[in-house]
């Protein structure tokens, strides 16, 4: 595959909010790299980077798509990412197989949370960054208003490389503040015409070239020096400081246009291969380093070099109806030749290897290898997943592995179809294996399929997925909360099972005591018998016998826990004792008890750790506060804030849209199961009562 040195070659993730125009962007920079001949339209569904059709029929990604094209002796490899934040598992992903990023921030919507979020990890990750300010050509936009919201909102201070030639539906183009030139809007041609830079604008480009020129000179010493000396910089000065300041994360640089009208887009691609660094350059910033197996701690680096041994990371998992299971790997080291076997480090098998490919959308070319610094496909590997490392086996490295949040919103699912059950089960299976941030799980106590994501456009783009590739159909509810029962007080009863049928009966007869334990204590069963009132034989028969009891409480059905078994008398037959009989009294026992012992239901409470901007916090705090949640504490940073809190699952089942109408969409949070307590008196009649009729409404349908 190797056409250029790793030196020359550049992997960039296009990143920003839902909206903004990004693959569109993505779109204009391929057709100004003559990738394409014609520009494609989002809402035509005609570009090449989102193609599948649920990206199609909402107009928006929903998969990270890679598209590889050369460019001035460059090898590029665009990636473009979901905005939507249901998504943004697939983005995290692809951060990881990038050495830069452009954040493109839309003039007519402005700041929005995710940008504020994309910018956040952007930083931690230490990404070389570039913004790309879209929709200059919409009424009301202005490039000055974008820049005071990136220093407010990102604290970011973007140094401008362009400035718009016109404002709104008059933006004719745009001026190159480094070259002090002007560039036309040629949608026809992916080459913008050179010319003058209006009158009017002369002062105000060359105020920029100035700002420019101080903010490179600050940040490195020798350029400084030159500037104070001679009151200028060269071209190349400029461009070698920017490209400096650029790789170390201390410069922003700021270009703006409007993809749709390819107005910019050549000018960002010239940037993408001047400014943002190549994997060599990358790994000077931050070092490619992993450990040397998952038994060790000793870490092992690797330089992004064709001679090293190999390595690798898969950050996206495919399952194309033609080409079968495709795996994406950045590679980080060293080279892979197609069909050779190699080491997945993170599951400690060997795979046999697959034919290689390059990545152009939903085009898959052969390629007969693959060196650091490629993006690749590999066909058909059998047990590699997202976010494996792969590697030479003589030379084992495990990069560290891909964390993505827990999903935050459930639906319980059923097959419309008997026939249907099976293509359910092996399709989600199958999703599961293309969208890892997707969960589906088999619930044993509610017996009830749970499919989980990240949001509602999550889950219904899964279900379309599930009707449209495997023609499996479901309905779909809100799942069930899997409450408990337990006791409060001490109580004794005795079970006694006698039955007489002729020829050899029947009979246990034992005493139990109940005593109810601290939350999340479990179960106990204690032996007391003296005297050998009960041989000692058929004591595991009472316990398997209270065991099965305790599958459903006495109130509404629910599994028991949290309690103390004790059995302390009782008696026995020589003839007509049996296991059974004592495993049929000690559950008659068991359940007197429990009736006596003023049962209760618990209900699981989960810790949420809740994202929000301030001036939304007091209706987020006042809606967390009408559920049932316990404030553990709220924490600021920068213009978001953090609440820790406790809050009954049976109130945040639906929470996620709730959530996004109280923030208007800037509002995120995790949660995970806590501990259980005991739910209020005055639900309890409710929940008994539904669980009541949904008993009776399943066995009406069977």
């Amino acid at each position: 595959m190797r056409a250029v040195p790793v030196e020359c070659m550049r992997n960039v993730a296009v990143v920003s909010h839902a909206g903004s125009g990004k693959t569109s962007l993505v779109e204009s920079l391929v057709y100004a790299a003559g990738g394409i001949p014609h520009l494609g339209s989002v809402l035509n569904g005609t570009t090449v980077s989102d193609f599948e059709p649920e990206e199609i029929h909402r107009r928006t990604s929903l998969n990270a798509s890679v598209l590889h094209f050369p460019y001035k002796d460059v090898g590029i490899n665009l990636v473009d990412t979901p905005g939507a934040s249901s998504f943004f598992g697939e983005t995290l992903a692809a951060l990881r197989a990038v050495d830069g990023v452009v954040l493109v921030v839309s003039a007519a919507s402005g700041m929005r949370s995710e940008l504020v979020r994309l910018r956040s990890i952007v930083r931690e990750s230490r990404l070389p960054c570039l913004v790309f300010v879209n929709e200059l050509d919409k009424e009301g936009t202005s490039l000055t208003t974008i820049l005071d919201a990136m220093q407010a909102e990102l604290e970011m201070t973007g140094i401008p490389l362009l400035l718009p030639n016109g404002a709104g539906g008059e933006l004719n183009g745009i001026i190159d503040v480094i070259g002090q030139r002007a560039f036309s809007a040629d949608v026809e041609h992916p080459k913008a015409q050179e010319g003058q830079i209006p009158p009017a604008l002369i002062a105000i480009a060359e105020q920029a070239k100035r700002r420019l020129i101080e903010a490179v000179a600050e940040i490195d010493d020798g350029l400084l020096e030159k500037y104070v000396s001679e009151g200028e910089l060269s071209i190349d000065d400029l461009l070698t400081g920017l490209r400096s300041g650029v790789h170390r994360g201390c410069l922003i640089p700021v270009l703006c246009g409007s993809a749709v009208r390819s107005i910019g887009t050549h000018a960002l691609l010239d940037a993408i291969v001047s400014l943002l660094p190549s994997p060599v350059d990358l790994a000077g910033i931050v070092p490619l380093q992993g450990h040397a197996n998952h038994r060790s701690d000793e870490i092992v680096t690797r330089r992004p070099s064709p001679t090293e041994p190999f390595s690798g990371f898969v950050f996206k998992t495919i399952i194309d109806p033609f080409m079968g299971r495709l795996s994406y790997v950045r590679v980080a080291s060293g080279t892979l030749s197609a069909d050779t076997a190699f080491y997945n480090a993170s599951r400690q098998v060997k795979e046999k290897g697959g034919h290689l490919f390059t990545i152009f959308g939903r085009k898959y070319v052969s390629a007969p290898s693959a060196a650091a610094g490629d993006i690749v496909a590999i066909g058909k590997l059998k047990d590699t997943m997202t976010g494996d490392t792969v590697c030479d086996e003589r030379a084992p490295i495990q990069y560290p592995a891909l964390h993505l949040a827990r999903p935050v919103l459930s639906f319980a699912i059923e097959a419309k179809s008997k026939a249907d059950i099976e293509k359910v089960s092996l399709g989600l299976h199958k999703l599961i294996e293309e969208d890892p941030a997707l969960e589906f799980v088999r619930n044993p106590e509610t017996k009830e399929m749970v499919l989980s994501g990240m949001g509602q456009l999550h889950i219904d783009v899964a279900l379309e997925k599930l009707h449209r590739k495997y023609g499996a159909d479901v309905t779909v509810h809100t799942p069930r909360v899997p409450y408990r029962e337990t006791i409060r007080t001490v109580t004794q009863s005795q079970g006694k099972y006698k039955k007489q049928t002729g020829g050899h009966g029947q009979y246990g007869d034992c005493w139990l005591e109940l005593t109810p334990l601290p939350r999340g204590a479990g179960f106990e069963f204690q032996n007391k018998v003296v005297g050998g009132a009960i041989p000692r034989n058929f004591i595991p028969a009472i316990e398997k016998g209270v065991v099965d009891a305790m599958h459903e409480g006495v109130l509404a059905g629910y599994p028991v826990v949290d309690i103390r078994v004790t059995v302390f008398d009782g008696s026995y037959h020589v003839v007509d004792s049996s296991e059974l009989a004592f495993k049929i009294a000690a559950s008659m026992a068991f359940k007197k008890s429990m009736e006596q012992a003023h049962p209760v239901l618990l209900e699981p409470i989960m810790a949420v750790d809740i994202e929000a901007p301030e001036d939304a916090i007091g209706a987020v705090i006042g809606d967390l506060n009408s559920r049932r949640g316990r404030i553990v504490t709220v924490t600021a940073t920068g213009h978001t804030e953090t609440i820790k809190a406790t809050i009954p699952l049976a109130e945040v089942l639906k929470y996620a849209p709730s959530l996004t109408s109280i923030t208007g969409g800037r509002g995120t949070y995790v949660m995970e199961f806590s501990h259980y307590e005991e739910v209020p008196r005055e639900l309890t009649p409710r929940i008994v009562e539904e669980h009541r009729v949904g008993r009776q409404a399943v066995a009406a349908q069977h």
